[in-house]
Parts: C-alpha cells; sequence; structure tokens
C-alpha cells in the first residue's frame, strides 16, 4: 500500500468518525433537551402576594416532590423580606416589585414563612403534601 493510498484511508476513517460523532452528539443533545422541557414542565409554580404587610394568601398548599416555583408580589411600597427559616431562603424584594424563589422537591410537612421586616402580621405557612 502506496503512502497515498494509505493517507485517502485515514482521511476517509477520519470523516466517517467525525459524521458518527457528530451524528451522536446530536442525538445526544435532543435528548438532553427533551428531558430539559419535561423538567421544566415539572415544576409547581404558585404566586403570593404582599399587601398592608400580610401575605395573601398566608397559607400554600404544595406538592410533595415536585420543584416549586414562587412567584411574591409586593404590592407595597416598602420593601420586604420573605423569609423561611425552614426551607433555607431569604430574598429582600423592592416596594411595588416581584421576585421569584425556587425551591427543591419538598417532603411532607408545614413550612413556616415571614416577611422579616414586619413580622408581627407578615406570617404564613406552607403545607406540602
Amino acid at each position: 500500500m502506496s503512502i497515498s493510498t494509505f493517507a485517502r484511508n485515514a482521511v476517509r476513517r477520519s470523516s466517517l468518525l467525525s459524521i458518527l460523532l457528530v451524528s451522536m452528539l446530536a442525538l445526544g443533545g435532543a435528548t438532553i433537551f427533551a428531558s430539559g422541557v419535561r423538567a421544566s414542565d415539572d415544576v409547581h409554580e404558585v404566586e403570593i402576594s404582599i399587601k398592608d404587610h400580610k401575605f395573601d394568601p398566608p397559607s400554600l398548599k404544595l406538592p410533595v416532590g415536585k420543584p416549586i416555583k414562587i412567584l411574591v408580589k409586593n404590592l407595597d411600597a416598602s420593601p420586604e423580606e420573605f423569609e423561611s427559616h425552614d426551607l433555607g431562603f431569604e430574598k429582600v424584594i423592592a416596594g411595588n416589585s416581584s421576585a421569584t424563589i425556587r425551591l427543591k422537591p419538598l417532603k411532607p410537612g408545614t413550612y413556616m414563612f415571614v416577611g422579616e421586616f414586619h413580622e408581627d402580621t407578615a406570617l404564613g405557612h406552607i403545607v406540602a403534601e
């Protein structure tokens, strides 16, 4: 076999391997994308507002085992800190604005939350069932 024949065969094998690799990546990417779409569809979304330094609703019933996305709307002019020691988060929400809190899947139970700047009135809880 001459060097030029060897080189042509090597190029062909390289091209076939490149095509195979690109195809595998494309299929793998589609699988990753599809699983990402399913994961985001499984997120349970809920909305809560703060008005007159109180939560509305003051109680949230959430599913167990699903990621949670809570949209918190602060309808007051002053800021409020949405906080839960039970769930391990705190977020200051400016007046007349909103924020999103993302939680990992919950276990069954009751989890307290407060508006730290007005703990006497801004009280609430989550029931995960």
